[in-house]
């Protein structure tokens, strides 16, 4: 999930003034009615706050869970990522938990069926999209963890954008795994949505300076988290 537009509220500010430069509040950030610095895009949405808190950039080195991202990624694109996180529960009830052996079973009654289920995104070219990514994860020679992390950006010392503005929608890194993911039969897999995943995902991290988790220590152990998950 790319967010890049703040948002001004009756409980959460992200406006800057004359005094809030003076006081260092920069206007990429939103100071919650608990008094938590955090990323603009969250404004005062406590769903929001509690992805932001606890998923967004915290590195991800699951098969399922990675599967499942690229998944939601996918039904998101041309939509706001809360709407694919209010209905996170019903897609995977809807998908079977994302187990990939059985979402790659899933027929064509299957797909018609999930047409008739408003509790998630009903969209054919998605619903078998995520069918044939499963196929595609099955036919993988290496874990799809090993895959998606080997296009990760070199760490960097202090990588916190300083604000919004700097934060990219597509990277050439991002280019290069759609690319690949492409090549492999996966869809709905495109740069900028590939972007998001590794953004979610915690392949960089691009909480803003000023934000509490920006340089979290659980944004930075990727390589060590990947390093060790690859060697089991």
């Amino acid at each position: 999930m790319t967010e890049n537009a703040a948002t001004t509220t009756s409980t959460t500010t992200t406006t800057t003034t004359a005094n809030d430069v003076t006081a260092g509040i920069r206007p990429s950030l939103a100071i919650g009615v608990d008094g938590v610095p955090r990323c603009a895009w969250v404004g005062d949405d406590l769903e929001y706050q509690r992805y932001h808190d606890e998923e967004w950039g915290t590195p991800l080195t699951d098969d399922r869970a990675l599967y499942e991202k690229i998944c939601l990624e996918g039904f998101q694109a041309g939509l706001s990522w809360r709407t694919i996180l209010l209905r996170r529960d019903a897609f995977r009830l809807a998908f079977h938990g994302f187990d990939v052996e059985r979402v790659a079973a899933m027929t064509e009654e299957d797909v018609e069926l999930l047409l008739q289920n408003a509790a998630i995104i009903r969209h054919r070219g998605k619903i078998e999209a995520a069918i044939s990514n499963a196929r595609a994860v099955l036919a993988l020679e290496m874990p799809l963890s090993e895959l998606v992390w080997s296009f990760a950006p070199p760490e960097k010392a202090d990588n916190a954008p300083a604000s919004l503005t700097e934060v990219p929608a597509v990277t050439p890194e991002s280019v290069a795994l759609s690319k690949r993911l492409r090549s492999l039969g996966f869809r709905f897999v495109g740069p900028t949505t590939m972007y998001a995943l590794m953004q979610s995902a915690g392949l960089v991290d691009d909480h803003v300076a000023g934000c509490w988790r920006a340089r979290d220590p659980r944004t930075q152990r990727r390589s060590e988290s990947h390093a060790t998950r690859s060697a089991r």
